[in-house]
């Protein structure tokens, strides 16, 4: 039996990929109807991208599973709300919009 040494390293292989793949395609959407990474350089994006998020998870509370606009997953809009959150927490400082 071959060694490998793998323990306390991440385990990709836990994330569910059909899932993440949702919020690639909303990004994808977002993508097609702004450009590529603009999300990056919104304004207040901490404020409204948790605005966004919560109107995603509202509308899906409410029984609207797909957002009318892009025919996806408000989940996955949420999810992807929630990265550029993540994101935008973590990359704080250098993104500072004035």
């Amino acid at each position: 039996m071959t060694t490998k040494y793998d323990a306390g390293k991440s385990r990709w292989d836990l994330l569910p990929i059909q899932e993440v793949e949702e919020i690639v395609k909303v990004l994808t959407f977002g993508a097609g109807k702004y450009s590529d990474n603009n999300w990056q350089t919104v304004e207040n994006g901490k404020e409204r991208y948790f605005a966004a998020m919560m109107r995603h998870i509202v509308a899906y509370r409410g029984g609207e599973v797909l957002d009318p606009e892009s025919g996806l997953s408000h989940l996955a809009h949420a999810g992807c709300c929630m990265l550029f959150l993540s994101y935008i927490e973590r990359h704080e400082t250098k993104i500072s919009v004035a």
